[in-house]
């Protein structure tokens, strides 16, 4: 790859505007849900799914239910998007607070990380 397509490729990964919310899994055999914040909705969704095929999710309890039922008896989806106008800038605050209201909407909801 030549040094200009390698610019342009850094520049336009740098300036991307990551989607960000809060995700929900959900089992649809025992209804409960886990939620998670994620400063991007896509990766951290991969990751999630990843931990739980390899067994190494730090959640136990979902964990368990993955094992037990399967990917097939989840929902997995993003349940909030935060809108924001500075990619650069850190939202962090802004998702706890998002994940904090959507665990109160959701009584049968948990955090995914404690």
């Amino acid at each position: 790859m030549d040094t200009d397509r390698r610019k342009e490729l850094l520049a336009a990964y740098k300036d991307r505007r990551p989607e960000m919310g809060v995700i929900s899994f959900r089992c649809s055999v025992t209804d409960e849900a886990f939620l998670a914040a994620a400063a991007d909705i896509p990766t951290r969704t991969n990751r999630i799914r990843f931990q739980l095929s390899t067994g190494n999710c730090p959640n136990r309890r979902l964990q368990e239910l993955w094992a037990r039922y399967g990917e097939d008896a989840f929902t997995i989806q993003a349940v909030e998007r935060l809108r924001y106008d500075d990619p650069k800038e850190d939202h962090t605050g802004e998702l706890e607070t998002l994940l904090e209201l959507c665990l109160l909407k959701d009584p049968k909801a948990a955090k995914l990380w404690r």
